[in-house]
Parts: C-alpha cells; sequence; structure tokens
C-alpha cells in the first residue's frame, strides 16, 4: 500500500471508516516466493463471512456518458493478475483475491449517494471483481503495455460495490 496515492488512501479510509479489519501491505518490504519476487497486492481485509480477501486497488475515473453512467475502465496489467493469482495460491482456501477499482469522480457525476465514499475533499466509488472472474474474462488491450480489461458487458455482470464484499 502506497499512502501518497490517494485512490489506497481513500480506500484505507474506507475500510477503517467502517471498522473493518485490515493490514495494509507493506510494498518495501516485498516477499519473495518460490524464488520468484511476486507483484504485491494492497491490503488483507478481514470479512465478517468467508472469504477474506487479498485486495488490489486500481484508481480510476469515473467519467459519466451524460452524467448517469460510467464508463467502467477496468483494466489491469498481466503481471496484476499473475502476481495476485500467486499470492490467492499462497495464502489458500480461506483467502480470495479482488481487483478494487476505486473510481474517482469527475465533477457533476451522481452514482447512487449510498456508494459514495468522501475523502480529503474527493468523492470515490468502490467496486470489486474477483480475480477469478476477471481472470476468466479479461482479454488483451495493449501488448505493448501488458494490459488487459473485461469488456464492459461482462465487467458490469462481475462488479458490485465493495459493501457487498466484505
Amino acid at each position: 500500500m502506497k499512502a501518497h496515492i490517494r485512490y489506497e488512501a481513500a480506500f484505507e479510509d474506507y475500510v477503517r471508516s467502517r471498522g473493518i479489519p485490515y493490514v495494509a501491505v507493506d510494498e518495501a518490504k516485498r516477499a519473495a516466493f518460490r524464488d520468484a519476487r511476486l507483484k504485491s497486492f494492497d491490503f488483507i481485509v478481514y470479512s465478517a463471512r468467508q472469504p477474506n480477501w487479498l485486495v488490489d486497488v486500481k484508481g480510476r475515473r469515473w467519467r459519466s456518458r451524460n452524467g448517469r453512467k460510467p464508463t467502467w475502465e477496468n483494466w489491469v496489467t498481466q503481471a496484476d493478475i499473475d502476481g495476485l493469482s500467486q499470492w490467492q495460491e499462497v495464502f489458500g482456501s480461506d483467502f480470495r483475491a479482488l481487483f478494487v477499482f476505486a473510481y474517482g469522480l469527475d465533477p457533476g457525476a451522481e452514482p447512487p449517494p449510498e456508494i459514495v465514499h468522501s475523502f480529503r475533499g474527493e468523492r470515490y466509488v468502490f467496486a470489486g471483481v474477483a480475480l477469478d472472474d476477471y481472470r476468466l474474462h479479461a482479454r488483451v488491450r495493449s501488448p505493448k503495455w501488458g494490459t488487459v480489461n473485461m469488456p464492459v458487458a461482462e465487467f458490469i455482470r462481475h462488479v458490485r460495490p465493495l459493501e457487498q464484499w466484505l
């Protein structure tokens, strides 16, 4: 977790303000596993119901069309998927990996107020997609940059507000 990254700081404020137990992962102390350095995730979040979550926060902008529907930017790198997949194996069956898309709201964007979180004068919506679903539906976005994304229709089928995961 990088405290200077506003999306990660906003996510931490979200879980803290709701009394959800979590551990922020110190990226400076990245672990090595099986002689390979794995890409770190950002948080371990303990759920009141199983499973617990290995969370990788991805900051995106909530750009709306005509002030209503978001564009649902959801790209990640293949390294994000590969690293989270390995961490999910390491942690075992009590833990699952979750991409949390922290959408910073553009002025005029008005999602349902019950899913908006305010932090440091900005507004955010946190939406999650389980790694297993993301991996199943991911398509190459940019071979040059090593990025993938879910087609919007699939993303909409699998994404849920963060509170529904925890």
